[in-house]
């Protein structure tokens, strides 16, 4: 279970936002809808733990994970949390394949390739294995990048703006994927956007103003 407790956060400048207060059950798909500038992305940054909260409170399986200090909060995120960013942050030197065991190592994971090599092989990428990233279209790097967050087993997955430089139609189903991967390995689901496409995939909504 993920909470958050009357959460702020102030930023550099001044600015200060305040979100609503929630709780994600294990394994729930949830989707925060807003505007830019409504907090969305610095939101998934707090369940991340890539930001810290700068009031209130922030707990996952009744862990105050805003009390962590940095190493703690790394470890955090390598263990428990995968991040599908907007724009894929991988190392582009490394193939397709390397880049995803790099992800098992860095969260303190096995590296297993049955286990990397069958993941892409659902997600239609059977082939890009020992391809580099810069060999891959827009729409294959979005599905590594689930992918890398996947082949961790994570609790939680996170994706910012998966549907952002999508048409309809691919739209509905990288959502779609994103979705069954989560259920198949029994993860929480939380998708940060402004796309109102996504409105209707969605049972739990939050909607920042």
């Amino acid at each position: 279970m993920i909470e958050g407790q009357s959460l702020h956060y102030q930023y550099p400048d001044g600015k200060s936002i305040q979100f609503p207060d929630f709780s994600f059950q294990q394994g729930s798909q949830w989707l925060i809808l807003g505007p830019s500038g409504s907090g969305k992305t610095t939101l998934l940054q707090l369940l991340a733990g890539l930001r810290k909260p700068s009031k209130g409170s922030l707990s996952m399986n009744g862990k105050r994970i805003d009390n962590y200090s940095a190493a703690e909060l790394d470890k955090h995120r390598g263990a428990e949390i995968g991040i599908v960013f907007q724009k894929g942050q991988f190392v582009n030197s490394l193939s397709v394949g390397d880049n995803l065991l790099l992800a098992q190592y860095l969260g303190g994971k096995k590296q297993d390739v049955k286990l990397c090599k069958a993941m892409i092989t659902s997600l239609g990428l059977e082939d890009k294995w020992g391809k580099k990233l810069s060999t891959l279209s827009q729409g294959e790097r979005q599905r590594i990048s689930l992918a890398r967050a996947l082949v961790k087993n994570p609790k939680v997955i996170l994706a910012d703006e998966p549907s952002s430089a999508l048409d309809d139609e691919n739209t509905k189903k990288v959502v779609e994927l994103i979705k069954a991967q989560a259920t198949e390995v029994g993860a929480t689901l939380i998708i940060v956007t402004h796309d109102q496409r996504l409105k209707d995939n969605f049972q739990h909504k939050i909607e920042l103003s």
